[in-house]
């Protein structure tokens, strides 16, 4: 991303950025089997609550486009009808906030990152995955993450359009980390053979965010 283009820092990014310095929420506890639902540190709200870089990007489905290049054999340019008449998925699991709030039973429908996968097919030496937003927003993924066999670009929850707050038009799902790399308004896709830590990840997060390692910030 180009260096004119990164987000204004916030109020809300100077906190996150003390929490990362402070180490808050960390419960000291270790990681509980995969077999709890539950991640350490966490607690179940039924809320939805926003959070963002202080920024909203006004990106309607007519307006929004979706760029995927880098090491792949297919760049792809899709407006809101091309990446609607790709297979589309439904899955429904869990959101897990570094902010320490989960959110059991989300429904999402959209592309899953596999059919994505098979459609610009990643080149030998792709081996993570940048995303950025209509925001600014950057973050960081393995291509094994972005991968897994829940995550997808979603468009729908719960039956309805994403809204502009929660990142609709289209935003990324990885439901097995925490929910800073599922980046809102999804703009590019960039496949790469080296990693390029995104927003947070520079600011003090960690870099992969495990909620079942409480991988919350960089020395975890």
């Amino acid at each position: 991303m180009d260096e004119d283009k990164t987000p204004s820092e916030s109020k809300l990014t100077q906190t996150k950025q003390r929490w990362a310095r402070e180490g808050r929420f960390l419960t000291g506890r270790h990681a509980r089997p995969e077999t709890e639902r539950l991640p350490p540190g966490q607690h179940l709200t039924q809320d939805w609550p926003v959070l963002d870089l202080g920024v909203t990007p006004n990106v309607n489905r007519e307006r929004w486009r979706l760029d995927v290049y880098g090491a792949v054999e297919t760049p792809l340019f899709w407006d809101f009808a091309q990446f609607s008449a790709q297979p589309q998925s439904t899955f429904i699991s869990d959101i897990h906030c570094v902010t320490t709030w989960s959110r059991y039973d989300n429904q999402w429908e959209g592309l899953s990152t596999r059919a994505l996968l098979d459609a610009c097919r990643p080149k030998p030496d792709a081996r993570f995955v940048s995303l950025e937003s209509y925001d600014g927003y950057t973050t960081n993924l393995s291509l094994e993450d972005f991968s897994s066999d829940d995550a997808l670009l979603a468009h729908t929850w719960q039956g309805t359009p994403i809204d502009r707050d929660h990142g609709g038009p289209v935003r990324v799902i990885v439901p097995h980390l925490y929910f800073w790399k599922s980046a809102k308004w999804l703009q590019r896709i960039e496949f790469r053979e080296h990693d390029k830590p995104g927003y947070w990840e520079v600011r003090g997060y960690h870099n992969r965010g495990d909620p079942w390692e409480e991988q919350r910030y960089s020395d975890d």
